[in-house]
């Protein structure tokens, strides 16, 4: 269940085996999403296995270096793609607007054969001698209908419904939330996405072509209270406290609405379980900071897309030990990545510290190059999880 990114992938990636797939979404695509619509390298790599990424460029997508990240007290670093070691699938990462990209994997998963309902909402899970064996979904008319599935799979993002009915759905610290715009009149600048720290949260923008950015504020959750019945003139007064951002953009010129999402720091006690698997948001979710929710997204389909055929290949229901291998290597492969999103997300408490790091990691290039290659989940996480990377950070 679930349309976006992880729900639409793994559904095209499963049709293209050969399983029938039916994928089921509350919204009418295209559709808008709060999100910093930022792309690694990583992330371009499944777009292209999955055949749309030469028609996502030609419809809106802005390649772009890498990252620069501007301390709370002044510092400033560049992390580009192009001069890490292991090289990515190309040197440049993409930005483009969720009503494209969204479209085009939903796209893929309709060319790979699978059903697609839209304005469908699933209601309840259905169950089957303790197993999950499908949902029930109100059709876009109206009317309910059970579809009944050896695996169901919740790719339903932070307020997941298969992650609430068969798993423990914890929201920790840091507990954030993000106001997300699009902002009109934007310079193209350097060619990089741009994020900025303050003891408060940090701001991003991230140009997706023809003058309009994806502008992103994000805050505590105790100060996102005063954006009650405002959220356009709250994002307009936070942005103003960073400066770098502010001087770039005119948030009174917006191409579209703020949206607002989260608290983040979600995780389900339980990725796999008897009759069910949970990809992308609805499996976990720590913090927006490193943008690599969309590339995690996607891994995640591979991964889940890679096990299930096998797990199917034999009749009967589809227990917890078929789906082993899925939960084995989302472990494997996201561990490192969990790691580094903490210790950047939580490092942003101790500004002092924070800025001493982006300003050592200034003086380092290859440093910065390594971290945001490891955010972006091409360059391996224990190249920058190690005593000597670490202490070479602060010291």
């Amino acid at each position: 269940m679930g349309a976006g990114p992880a729900g639409s992938a793994t559904a095209a990636l499963l049709g293209g085996a050969g399983l029938r797939v039916v994928v089921v979404d509350r919204a009418r695509f295209p559709r808008d999403k709060p999100c910093s619509e930022f792309l690694s390298p990583e992330a371009v790599r499944i777009l292209a296995r999955l055949g749309v990424l030469d028609a996502i460029e030609r419809e809106g997508g802005t390649r772009v270096a890498g990252l620069r990240i501007d301390g709370p007290r002044g510092s400033a670093m560049v992390g580009r793609f192009a001069h890490t070691l292991p090289a990515p699938f190309r040197p440049t990462g993409l930005s483009v607007s969720r009503t494209i990209l969204d479209a085009h994997v939903l796209g893929a998963a309709r060319a790979a054969g699978a059903t697609v309902l839209e304005r469908a909402a699933a209601e309840d899970l259905l169950y089957d001698r303790g197993h999950v064996a499908g949902a029930v979904v109100r059709l876009a008319g109206g009317e309910r209908t059970t579809i009944r599935a050896r695996v169901t799979v919740g790719a339903d993002g932070l307020r997941s419904l298969v992650a609430r009915r068969v798993t423990h759905r914890t929201f920790g610290a840091p507990r954030r939330i993000a106001f997300v715009a699009h902002c009109a009149h934007v310079g193209e600048g350097d060619g990089y996405a741009r994020m900025c720290v303050s003891r408060e949260g940090y701001a991003g923008v991230n140009p997706l072509g023809g003058g309009i950015a994806n502008v992103a504020v994000v805050v505590p959750e105790r100060r996102a209270g005063d954006a009650r019945g405002r959220a356009g003139p709250f994002f307009v007064d936070e942005l103003a406290r960073f400066a770098p951002i502010r001087d770039r953009v005119d948030p009174g010129r917006l191409a579209r609405d703020v949206l607002v999402t989260g608290p983040f720091a979600a995780w389900s006690s339980e990725v796999t379980g008897p009759g069910f698997a949970l990809v992308g948001d609805a499996a976990d979710f720590f913090d927006p900071f490193t943008g690599d929710g969309i590339c995690a997204a996607l891994r995640g389909a591979e991964m889940l897309a890679g096990e299930l055929p096998e797990a199917l290949a034999e009749p009967g229901l589809v227990g917890s030990a078929r789906l082993a291998g899925y939960r084995a290597l989302r472990r494997r492969t996201f561990a490192g990545k969990w790691a580094i999103e903490r210790l950047i997300g939580f490092g942003m408490w101790a500004p002092r510290l924070f800025d001493r790091a982006v300003s050592r990691l200034a003086r380092r290039p290859a440093m910065a190059d390594t971290l945001v290659g490891a955010t972006g989940e091409y360059v391996p996480a224990r190249d920058v999880l190690n005593p000597l990377f670490l202490a070479r950070m602060i010291v």
